[in-house]
């Protein structure tokens, strides 16, 4: 293709989408290394970056294969068109006021890092999608490694279950609103921002 006459950009454009449509999870380095070959590319151009576009290549040719992400996005895709917008679970809800609790804003929302394993059983998809399961990873590769940690996670949900025990049990973390606290340092950077501003204007025109 280079003697060809083809326009590399193209060459690495199409290495970037095989590293994610063809390797996906299975190699998630073959997405890193295909965009860095198109940044070799931008910063050195014809010929050196052949070396870039061979060693991506390479990669990503020997690299394990899984089009699972890809199958799992048009799934959910065509969920999407097929169903339109769906009502959110009520737990998942942000009660941006807290009067809105009483209407069932986010009420019974369990944040998953405050228990074991940060994993927490709770529905995330609308009613009418609660048994869909878009990601299915298969045996190749890192994709393995993610099947082998869904399959954990969901074995210790359903063995807790079968006991009738709270799924997870709460653990200790860090004290205080993380929210407030954020907000709060908002503030008080816009007000120092304001302050420098007028600072340097008052520089300025002195």
């Amino acid at each position: 293709m280079i003697a060809a006459g083809e326009d590399p950009r193209f060459i690495v454009r199409r290495l970037i989408i095989s590293a994610s449509e063809d390797v996906g999870n299975a190699d998630p380095r073959a997405l890193q290394v295909a965009v860095a070959a198109a940044a070799a590319l931008d910063h050195v151009g014809l010929p050196e970056a052949q070396y870039a576009l061979a060693q991506a290549t390479t990669y990503i040719a020997t690299a394990p294969k899984s089009n699972r992400t890809g199958a799992a996005y048009w799934a959910a895709a065509a969920d999407v068109e097929g169903s339109g917008a769906l009502p959110v679970p009520m737990h998942l809800r942000t009660a941006g006021h807290h009067g809105l609790k009483q209407y069932g804003y986010g009420v019974g929302y369990r944040y998953p890092p405050e228990f074991d394993g940060s994993d927490i059983a709770q529905q995330y998809l609308p009613d009418a999608l609660t048994e869909r399961r878009y990601y299915l990873p298969n045996d190749q590769g890192y994709e393995s490694t993610i099947a082998a940690r869904m399959a954990s996670r969901e074995e210790s949900r359903e063995a807790t279950r079968e006991r009738g025990r709270p799924e997870r049990e709460s653990i200790p973390g860090p004290t205080g609103d993380s929210k407030k606290a954020g907000d709060s340092i908002m503030r008080t950077r816009e007000a120092n921002r304001r302050k420098l501003a007028e600072t340097e204007k008052r520089d300025a025109d002195g």
